[in-house]
Order: C-alpha cells, then structure tokens, then sequence
C-alpha cells in the first residue's frame, strides 16, 4: 500500500462560492417541477455572486475605470440529473474550471443536500464596448488582479 504524501499540490483546488436558492411555486411548472430556464437564471445570479464574493469590484465601477462591461455567456451545456420543487433548497457552487485570455469556463453544480440536481459549464468572455464604438461589444483580455481574486 503506497504512503500518502504530505507534499502540496501544484494545482491547488479551484475557489467555489456556493450560492442558496429556495425554489417558490411560481419557479415551478404544472408538474410541480423546476421549469428549466430559472435554472439559468439561477446560474446567472450564482455567477455574478461568485465576483462578488472575490472581491470584484461591481460592473457599473468596472466600466467606468476599465471598460469591462460584465461577463456575457458565449456557449453553454447543461445536465439535468434529478427534479426540484416548491420548497426545495439548492445549493450552486460555482468554479472557474478553466481560465483563458479573454474568456473562462465557469462550473455551476447545482445540489440538494446529497443529490446531484444539475451541473452547467459556461463559457464566458470579459466584455467591453467596441473600439469602433459601433454596437457590440468585443473580448478583452482578463485583468490579471481579477483572475488573482478568484483563484
């Protein structure tokens, strides 16, 4: 049997902030079930809650001394494992499972207590407006004291 190694890992476990939502009836579909689109409203909140919780400066303050304008979501997949409903506490832990120059995969895990209800990566990218000032936005690269923040 091989002895455990006391020696640090080189990659240390990702920052998670968990996020407490309580599903209400109307978050519910006639099936009494979660209908699915507040799950990503839910992911989204968790989202701008993981920021918070790292000490980001709020989006409004970002744009005014940076340009950054937020976080949109450029891809997404999501895996519905179990059902919720009305009543139900769920917990969404939230990681940066990968960052990138400009944009990041953030990992939502969606529980109640010990059931798995639902996991969600999302590829975002740090935005601002176009250089052109046409409509739009466009990626930016990741400030490095933000990515600091939330590893």
């Amino acid at each position: 049997m091989a002895a455990m190694s006391s020696i640090p890992s080189a990659h240390p476990a990702p920052r998670s902030v968990v996020h407490r939502v309580r599903v209400e009836f109307g978050d519910c579909d006639p099936a009494r079930i979660v209908w699915f689109p507040n799950y990503f409203r839910w992911l989204d909140a968790a989202g701008h809650h993981f920021f918070v919780q790292c000490g980001v400066p709020p989006w409004h303050e970002l744009e005014k001394a940076r340009g950054i304008l937020g976080t949109p979501i450029v891809d997404t997949h999501a895996r519905f494992i179990a059902t919720a409903s009305y009543g139900d506490v769920l917990d969404i832990a939230v990681t940066v499972a990968e960052w990138r120059r400009s944009s990041f995969v953030l990992h939502h895990r969606v529980t109640r207590g010990e059931t798995l209800i639902l996991e969600c990566d999302e590829v975002r990218i740090f935005a601002a407006h176009r250089a052109d000032h046409a409509p739009g936005i466009r990626a930016v690269p990741i400030p490095d004291d933000i990515r600091a923040m939330c590893s």
